[in-house]
């Protein structure tokens, strides 16, 4: 057990997923990441877990996915991504949910990992971002790192893999303690910098990848105080 993290997306998507997970799966069906009558089950963060959130091969089997044509291990060094949310939806497919609540929090730096990791790293990202944007010629190990290596994540599972996964972009609208966007439109002008930095199209729903909006209002409601 243990209390909501007291601000940002964190706070907002652990109470979104525990407290108000209709309101989550409002704005997943409006985006496609999952179906119209389709719910999910959340694996993270749960507050009976005390909020833990997963990376690596736990984060996979956390999604139910018990096992795998290529190994982790070959595509990503250990330590990578740690998703905020993971679920499972009814109609079993896996979801990866990265959430942001503010602009600034969008605009990661590159990656400071060892030259030994660094190298395997690019390689996985020149090879996911040949599969999003196969004429885009951008570095993904530089600005946008975090935005690109979860993309490269989403490549392992479903290309390299032949799996079925969603990955979802989470953008909260309103939350004023990070003074963050207060409408859905100045997030997409974010979401069109950040594709046009790393030389993809506009729309990746295609590849399994949505952007889904919730506005904390609607989170609000005195949720997360107990």
């Amino acid at each position: 057990m243990g209390d909501y993290a007291s601000a940002g997306s964190q706070r907002w998507l652990q109470i979104a997923v525990n407290e108000k997970p209709e309101v989550l799966e409002s704005a997943l069906r409006l985006s496609g990441a999952i179906g119209r009558t389709a719910s999910v089950v959340w694996a993270s963060p749960l507050r009976d877990d005390s909020f833990r959130e997963y990376r690596d091969m736990t984060a996979i089997t956390k999604a139910e996915i018990a096992s795998l044509k290529r190994p982790l291990a070959e595509f990503w060094p250990a330590r990578g991504p740690v998703w905020d949310a993971i679920g499972v939806t009814t109609e079993q497919i896996p979801i990866f949910v990265e959430a942001k609540a503010h602009i600034p929090e969008a605009a990661s730096s590159a990656t400071k990992a060892s030259p030994q990791s660094f190298e395997l790293i690019e390689k996985s990202l020149c090879d996911a971002r040949k599969f999003y944007a196969p004429k885009a010629s951008a570095i993904w190990s530089n600005l946008f790192y975090q935005y690109a290596n979860r993309l490269a994540h989403h490549y392992f599972l479903t290309r390299l893999n032949g799996l079925k996964s969603s990955l979802v972009f989470l953008y909260f609208v309103n939350a004023e303690e990070m003074r963050g966007p207060v409408t859905e439109e100045e997030w997409h002008g974010a979401i069109r910098r950040i594709h046009a930095v790393l030389g993809l199209p506009k729309d990746l729903r295609s590849r399994g990848v949505f952007d889904a909006f919730v506005d904390v209002r609607r989170l609000r409601n005195d949720a997360g105080s107990k």
